[in-house]
């Protein structure tokens, strides 16, 4: 089984965003510019021998760019294949906080996301701490990304030490997911997974045939490790990121945290 902890299915206004262009130079021709079926996304998992995706909702500064309501529809529609991410809006914290309730006891999201690049804010900053709160009372994870932005925008707020540090020291039962490896901070984000036991990496924009043999060499000496496999569904399809896990000889328990057990666990799956 294989759980993807990092996808998103694009709307029109999300794939067409003029933030995209790194990404698109990256990978020139290799993902759609406009919006496909939902149907494209479900058969890019079958064909990656993906079982569950954690899709994800987006909310920046300047409103929804992929809504909650349209990801709870997606997870109506395909409940065996998606569970929902929410994302709420940092500048109105209280309606942030009831969305998330809402999404979490009323449409089955297992988690929040927030991307601290696309805020321009760490997420040590205030506005976060009334959802980190609320998480813990949910018993859901805060996800983010961690290391350089690949889009248009500054990378700094997703420098793991000092920013994550505290709020790992400061909220001790608050679960923490830090998506896209944290390179070119992955010591930092390391350490930060040794340190705290409520601290995961996933590896969501990395093929496996790059993934730096620091996280390579601490997942194979960890049977446990804290590492989930993810993928940035359209940027990077499953099915590329995970060609060649075999190459890595994690050897099966470590092989079995990464691709679903991880996950479970984060998540409270079932």
């Amino acid at each position: 089984m294989i759980i993807d902890a990092w996808m998103q299915h694009p709307n029109t206004g999300w794939i067409g965003n003029p933030m995209f262009d790194s990404l698109r130079r990256w990978r020139p021709g290799k993902w759609s510019e406009k919006a496909l079926p939902i149907q494209d996304t479900v058969a890019e998992m079958d064909r990656a021998g993906v079982s569950v995706g954690m899709l994800c909702a987006w909310y920046g500064p300047n409103g929804p760019m992929i809504g909650n309501d349209e990801v709870a529809h997606y997870c109506r529609e395909y409940p065996d294949r998606f569970v929902g991410i929410a994302s709420v809006d940092l500048f109105r914290p209280m309606e942030a906080v009831r969305e998330l309730r809402l999404r979490v006891k009323r449409d089955g999201f297992k988690g929040l996301r927030v991307l601290p690049w696309l805020w321009g804010l760490p997420p040590d900053d205030r506005r976060y701490y009334p959802l980190f709160a609320e998480c813990c009372e949910l018993d859901i994870p805060f996800c983010t990304q961690v290391g350089h932005a690949g889009p248009l925008r500054e990378s700094e707020p997703g420098r793991p030490i000092p920013y994550l540090d505290r709020v790992a020291l400061e909220f001790p039962e608050l679960r923490i997911l830090g998506g896209h490896i944290g390179v070119p901070w992955l010591g930092e984000m390391l350490s930060l997974v040794m340190k705290y036991p409520n601290v995961f990496i996933d590896t969501s924009a990395y093929k496996a045939s790059r993934y730096p043999s620091e996280l390579v060499e601490y997942m194979r000496d960890n049977g446990r490790h804290r590492v989930l496999f993810g993928s940035n569904h359209p940027f990077w399809p499953a099915g590329e990121c995970i060609a060649g896990l075999e190459r890595l000889d994690l050897g099966e328990a470590a092989r079995s945290a990464f691709l679903a057990d991880n996950a479970r666990r984060l998540f409270k799956l079932a």
